[in-house]
């Protein structure tokens, strides 16, 4: 591809390989916003070996001489024509850019100059938070550039700004929420032997995410039909990258020695996030699904986390929560001349 940066500000845009890439993330790259935690390396590495095989990273970075401005980790077909974020919708709830922040919009002018220059037809970028790097400045910069693009709502996720404690975390519900949470609670308490416990480490995990597979199916068929082979294996591997990373939180709500409910959750940049979650259907009387994921916000709480994000979806208990929805947008930008389809 041709490079379409300024020779006179040394920008210059060019891809690199997945080791400069894990360089960037492992000690290179702190000036970098990497707060979407969909777009690291341990999640992407992942998610290639297992989902994504065949897929071709293509890892453009935008270089001021010795400084990386951003990071655009997409994925191409042979023909390159049409480029999109590496991973998938279906198990990445959104993305975006890793960029110097005060820079998102140079960064992106910069990559749709390239990407025009060499011939591309389309870059697909989605879903992405409304108050994303994407979402902020990707219209201004393709406008500027005088290339046609589009936005479309896609789904909304759900966030929750945490307090300082458990018990302001249950001041801030309706007096009915904070009635039936605690009234689920006790009767949870009183059905026998209980406990809540958390895996995190490397040597635990490969024991603990089998048990967590098993649960997920058990609640629904279609989270039953969802868990293929090779849905497995990626979370198989997803869970060891991020315990490799530090970030794997996998929760257990036990009864009687027996574990009942399960919530994978991962931290990253102070925040929690609620991944996926399975319970066995016959505690269902018990509320073990709601109150696993509710124990992993109160242990948010205690860790000092200051945000849990419920992930994409629109389920009425993260309202009853005290979630506040984030709208997730698609953003096309097509450029004139682009050849060909991938």
């Amino acid at each position: 591809m041709k490079n379409s940066a300024d020779a006179a500000t040394s920008h210059r845009i060019e891809p690199v390989d997945w080791e400069t890439f894990m360089a960037l993330w492992d000690r290179e790259g702190a000036h970098l916003n990497w707060n979407c935690p969909f777009v690291i390396p341990p999640w992407i590495e992942a998610w290639l070996e297992t989902l994504g095989q065949g897929i071709e990273p293509f890892l453009a970075v935008l270089r001021e001489k010795d400084r990386i401005v951003g990071i655009a980790p997409l994925a191409t077909g042979p023909a390159r024509n049409r480029f999109a974020f590496l991973g998938d919708p279906d198990v990445c709830d959104y993305f975006d850019g890793v960029i110097e922040p005060g820079r998102e919009r140079e960064f992106l002018r910069e990559l749709l100059g390239f990407l025009g220059a060499g011939g591309a037809g389309e870059l697909d970028l989605g879903p992405v938070r409304s108050d994303s790097a994407v979402a902020r400045h990707l219209g201004d910069a393709a406008r500027s550039l005088g290339f046609d693009w589009e936005v479309a709502s896609e789904a909304v996720s759900s966030e929750l700004e945490l307090p300082d404690s458990w018990e302001d975390f249950l001041s801030g519900l309706t007096g009915k929420e904070r009635h039936e949470l605690r009234r689920k609670l006790r009767r949870f308490e009183e059905a026998g032997n209980v406990g809540f416990r958390k895996v995190e480490s490397l040597s635990q995990v490969s024991g603990a995410i089998e048990t967590f597979i098993s649960l997920f199916g058990m609640n629904r068929d279609d989270k039953a039909a969802f868990m293929t082979p090779r849905m497995a294996a990626y979370f198989r591997a997803l869970s060891g990258a991020l315990s490799r990373a530090g970030l794997l939180r996998l929760f257990f709500l036990d009864l009687n020695g027996r574990p009942v409910a399960s919530a994978l959750c991962f931290d990253h940049a102070g925040v929690r996030y609620l991944y996926n979650n399975g319970y066995d259907a016959t505690e269902r009387r018990l509320s073990v699904g709601l109150l696993s994921k509710v124990l992993s916000l109160k242990d948010a709480i205690e860790t000092g986390l200051s945000r849990y994000d419920f992930l994409k979806g629109a389920e009425a208990y993260k309202q009853r929560l005290g979630g506040r929805e984030i709208e997730l947008l698609r953003y096309r930008v097509r450029f004139p001349g682009g050849y060909g389809r991938d």
